[in-house]
């Protein structure tokens, strides 16, 4: 609580990460702070979900319970979502684009229970770029190679080349400053309103939290698993 792994005590309320606690590692100080706690209970939740998930479609019946239709409408979701932009490509990337989409909207709500979103940390979000941006330029060398990446660079002329190696570069950056913004701005005007209006600041703030947790959380989490998809396939493309 001290520390502000939780943001639901009105007398610590701060949209700070803070150190949980260290450890000595080679002769460094290594800090394991309250992103790295959020992001274990997250990945936990993720965790026990998908063993329920495989345990349920092991024994899927015909006439599916509650969870099992839940599980069926997550995968129907992020199929169809995918298939719809990356199209013949969507077999390979299904597994990437449906992990990082659970994941950053799962980090982005997790507000909603007085955690401190993962994703409002840019440590974060830049590893979900970079990763992304290997996962482009891995398979944009792979279908067009050397020589159609180069061609790309130098689109519509060569003078143009130095222009586009710098808009490849703002790619992870770009990604992972949009998603870390909007979830960061969202804690803090939530840290601002328990801190300031903590005395009054019952009840009514859920609205709030529904708008700056919920909806922008999966406005967000869309919009980044969308161009995450766009650039993946424009990279596969070869024509």
């Amino acid at each position: 609580m001290e520390q502000g792994v939780l943001l639901t005590e009105s007398a610590d309320i701060d949209f700070m990460i803070h150190g949980v606690f260290s450890y000595e590692l080679f002769g460094q100080t290594v800090w394991i702070t309250t992103t790295h706690i959020c992001v274990l209970i997250v990945m936990l939740v993720i965790i026990a979900f998908c063993l329920a998930a495989n345990r349920v479609v092991k024994h899927a019946s015909e006439v599916p319970g509650t969870f099992q239709n839940i599980v069926e409408m997550v995968v129907e979701m992020l199929d169809n979502m995918i298939g719809g932009v990356m199209g013949k490509f969507s077999p390979k990337f299904r597994n990437y684009i449906g992990t990082i989409f659970i994941f950053i909207f799962l980090s982005n709500i997790s507000g909603l229970f007085g955690l401190r979103p993962p994703t409002a940390d840019y440590g974060v979000t830049f590893a979900l770029g970079i990763m992304t941006f290997v996962i482009i330029h891995y398979n944009q060398f792979k279908y067009q190679k050397v020589k159609g990446v180069i061609a790309g660079l130098c689109d519509p002329w060569p003078i143009w080349a130095p222009i586009n190696i710098i808009g490849e570069i703002a790619v992870p950056i770009s990604l992972s400053l949009r998603l870390f913004a909007n979830v960061l701005s969202g804690t803090v005007m939530m840290a601002l309103i328990y801190g300031l209006l903590s005395k009054i600041a019952i009840i009514w703030p859920g609205a709030l939290h529904i708008y700056f947790d919920l909806f922008s959380g999966a406005i967000q989490t869309y919009v980044f698993c969308m161009l995450t998809m766009t650039y993946i396939a424009n990279a596969c493309e070869t024509d």
